[in-house]
């Protein structure tokens, strides 16, 4: 039997394209919960071009991240390892370092050796740089050293610094006689900060986010100079949107991958005065309509340039929601009937399902019939099945926890895998509809964003085949099955490659 852990071997030529090999487009939110999508069963949210992409797709109703938290579910989604193998790989700073190893083995990597064009646009938030890093010169290693092509990114999120794009190795629009420096542990003499300076805010912090200030808004982190390079953020999703617009448009006649990072419907939430108030749910609600504007006009340009039939979409979220994550915006005051979880208990910083099972979709009309899947499928697994998809042999090194679902992913396949890891702060088991969530000492709730952590110092376990929203723990009643998965799960988390 083959071993789950494995890694590519690639051909010692870029492997041939034919006429029916797909453009791969891939969509990923930021924090977009499950019940955050009309598809999903929101019904004070409408997302007609997402439910226009589920309903000529496969949306699949187990699809998960691997973590709860950004960072290390996509380090997992582009490495095909879990982050909690690693060291260095929880939420991270907007100066830290590359933490993906230059040359390794990528979901972009494999794709680029099969001849794609590879791009990334977008929040990016896995480091840049390996050492002391001067942001007025070249910026390297980055998303050039591990598989991508072309890269137009923001170094971390939108409430950290720096607040600049990077177009491949160098900041966008940067003077030289206005150099930026960026720090996380000083600020900067004479620099106003959220936390002296309230009166210069427009929006207020609700915890933390109170250093650096632009357009009026608060983050983590210190910053000066660059003015001429700083970003304005009602503009970030037509700026990042109009970059994907171009990148499919100059390539078109070459297979590309896309992988479009979305920073909606993260803080700070300031969408185009467009979407201002269209939710009726203040600005996370826009935000989300915001993204979903996006999507909508990623899939015309699709249709403009006759690509649509021929190329494989998938779209879903890093984590599942959160309300209130730093920012008094009235996510909370007007969240109304809202679940942005739907069913599901917890969201983003949590064990239960709410933080990792989110939007999952997949369109490839060429191949995918549409449809419904409750196949239990994951991010971490795009590295291996994408190298299915290109016929390049896997071999058990380098990717150690990406598993081929492809058949899956299109539809052929009503199984996926059969066990999934998840991270939040405890590590969670699912096999099958079981899921155990492992001891784990401290609260059961974030102080900051009020969500529940999953924490429990007995563990956890839930039938979510009658259970899907975790409410009943079946831990002393089920107690050989929750022993069997306690040791499952030491068992997987103690392997090295």
């Amino acid at each position: 039997m083959r071993s789950i852990f494995f890694s590519v071997l690639f051909l010692t030529a870029p492997a041939l394209l034919s006429a029916a090999t797909p453009n791969v487009l891939l969509l990923y939110a930021d924090d977009l919960g499950y019940g955050d999508v009309s598809c999903y069963g929101s019904k004070m949210i409408s997302t007609p071009n997402i439910d226009r992409l589920a309903a000529s797709g496969l949306r699949f109703t187990d699809g998960h991240a691997s973590a709860a938290t950004c960072t290390p579910s996509r380090y997992a989604m582009l490495t095909g390892e879990y982050a909690f193998r690693k060291k260095g790989t929880g939420i991270l700073p907007g100066d830290a370092q590359l933490i993906i190893e230059p040359g390794r083995t990528t979901m972009a990597s494999v794709l680029k050796r099969a001849g794609y064009r590879t791009g990334v646009i977008g929040k990016w938030h896995l480091g840049l740089g390996s050492g002391s890093m001067d942001w007025n010169g070249k910026i390297s290693p980055g998303p050039l050293e591990i598989g991508f092509d072309h890269c137009y990114i923001m170094a971390a999120t939108g409430d950290r610094v720096p607040c600049v794009y990077v177009d491949d190795h160098r900041i966008v629009g940067l003077d030289p006689a206005d150099p930026i420096e960026v720090s996380y542990k000083t600020p900067f003499p004479g620099q106003p900060t959220g936390k002296a300076n309230p009166e210069l805010l427009r929006v207020h912090p609700s915890h933390g986010h109170d250093q650096f200030i632009l357009n009026g808004i608060s983050r983590i982190g210190h910053m000066k100079g660059g003015k001429s390079a700083l970003w304005k953020d009602e503009d970030m999703a037509d700026v990042f949107t109009q970059q994907a617009v171009d990148f499919i448009t100059a390539g078109k006649d070459k297979p590309f991958f896309l992988y479009f990072a979305a920073h909606d419907p993260h803080v700070p939430r300031v969408p185009h005065p467009r979407f201002v108030g269209k939710s009726g749910m203040g600005p996370r609600g826009d935000a989300i309509l915001q993204f979903d504007a996006c999507v909508g006009r990623l899939l015309d340009t699709l249709d403009q340039h006759g690509l649509a039939e021929n190329t494989l979409i998938i779209l879903s979220s890093d984590n599942g929601p959160v309300v209130d994550d730093g920012y008094q915006d009235e996510a909370v005051e007007k969240l109304g009937s809202h679940l942005p979880a739907g069913p599901l208990r917890g969201g983003k910083y949590s064990a239960f399902e709410g933080g990792t099972r989110v939007p999952f979709i997949v369109r490839w009309p060429a191949r995918v019939k549409a449809g419904v899947s409750d196949a239990l499928v994951c991010q971490v697994d795009f590295p291996a099945t994408f190298a299915a998809l290109m016929e390049q042999d896997f071999k058990d090194t380098t990717a150690p926890d990406s598993m081929n679902v492809l058949p899956a992913l299109l539809g052929e396949s009503k199984t996926g895998r059969d066990h999934l890891i998840v991270q939040a702060g405890p590590l969670a088991l699912r096999e099958g509809t079981w899921k155990y969530i492992e001891p784990a000492q401290g609260p059961k709730k974030n102080k900051n964003t009020n969500s529940e952590t999953g924490a429990d110092p007995a563990g956890q376990l839930y039938d979510l085949s009658t259970d899907l929203g975790e409410k009943k723990n079946l831990l002393t009643e089920q107690t050989e099955r929750a022993a069997k998965m306690a040791a499952k799960l030491k068992e997987l988390r103690g392997v090295v490659r």
